[in-house]
């Protein structure tokens, strides 16, 4: 099943305590069904130091689920949900609410 969401695509989170936030996909886990988004769901993590690296509270990105996103729309803004369409012979993805392409 091909990916609606990808690294580097704009969300915003639709559930959850990051209600209404907007970021950009860092990492994608497609296998648990869940993306780490820049900005969204930080925690702290309490690390010792090692090598040359410093302890101390070192704030981190988590990963969400996936059916908590929805991508920004290109054209409108706002969530949109993802369909598939064939365009020139290749299978590209586009914005359902304003119908805009959203690969290259």
């Amino acid at each position: 099943m091909a990916a609606k969401l990808r690294k580097g695509d704009k969300v915003v989170v639709i559930a959850g305590r990051d209600l209404n936030r907007e970021g950009e996909i860092l990492v994608v886990f497609p296998n648990k069904g869940k993306a780490v988004v820049e900005g969204i769901n930080r925690q702290v993590r309490h690390t010792k130091p090692r090598g040359g690296e410093k302890g101390g509270r070192i704030p981190k990105d988590m990963p969400v689920d996936l059916s908590n996103l929805a991508l920004v729309d290109p054209e409108q803004g706002g969530p949109t949900r993802v369909g598939f369409r064939i365009e020139d012979g290749k299978k590209v993805r586009f914005a359902k609410k304003s119908g805009a392409r959203i690969d290259g």
